[in-house]
């Protein structure tokens, strides 16, 4: 039988389309003995999925509904237009939202859940705004995007229940914050330490 997402010998973290936790998995798998298990989550599905404890951590764009979460801020990404090749807008290095006053300009809010839809719809000509990562990750040969100069950008945070007391929480927060090897014992070695302690 597979651990439940709060089994104490796993921790389950979920992610957004774009971001990724190569980095963190590597340090994950030299100084931590337990099981880490990714998934990727729906921007639209990352308050769910937390509630349901479908994973104990979740890598997140604000904005997003944090009543009731610890959201540690990380980074912030920069907003594209993501275009057709055939779009004006591709022969620019960057462009401003002025720039793309003219066009039909459309927000991942907008498409949630439409799928290939709304890939459709760039490629019929409008501009779709996403972090770049996003782009990136779905790249395609018939699109490309450039920056924003003056979009404001999207905040990246990692978020977790007030409630939810997994133990192996703090740990994983540890190795995201750059907590070193010699700074960063496991919970395993803690526990460890404290029973040779008590003999």
């Amino acid at each position: 039988m597979s651990e439940s997402p709060s089994s104490p010998g796993a921790l389950r973290v979920g992610h957004v389309p774009g971001v990724t936790l190569t980095k963190w998995r590597m340090r994950w798998a030299e100084r931590v003995r337990a099981r880490l298990d990714v998934v990727e989550v729906a921007d639209a599905a990352v308050r769910r999925v937390l509630d349901a404890s479908e994973v104990d951590l979740c890598f997140a764009r604000l904005p997003l509904d944090t009543d009731g979460l610890h959201a540690i801020a990380l980074y912030e990404e920069v907003l594209v237009a993501w275009v057709s090749r055939e779009h004006p807008v591709a022969a620019f290095e960057a462009v401003s939202l002025s720039d793309l006053a003219d066009e039909t300009v459309l927000t991942a809010g907008d498409l949630a859940g439409q799928g290939p839809v709304a890939l459709d719809r760039v490629l019929g000509g409008a501009v779709l705004l996403v972090p770049m990562s996003v782009a990136r990750y779905a790249s395609r040969r018939d699109l490309t995007f450039c920056p924003v100069i003056d979009a404001e950008p999207v905040p990246v945070v990692l978020a977790w229940r007030r409630d939810h007391e997994h133990p192996l929480i703090q740990e994983f927060i540890g190795i995201v914050r750059g907590r070193t090897a010699n700074s960063a014992r496991t919970h395993q070695e803690r526990a460890a330490s404290r029973r040779g302690r008590g003999r």
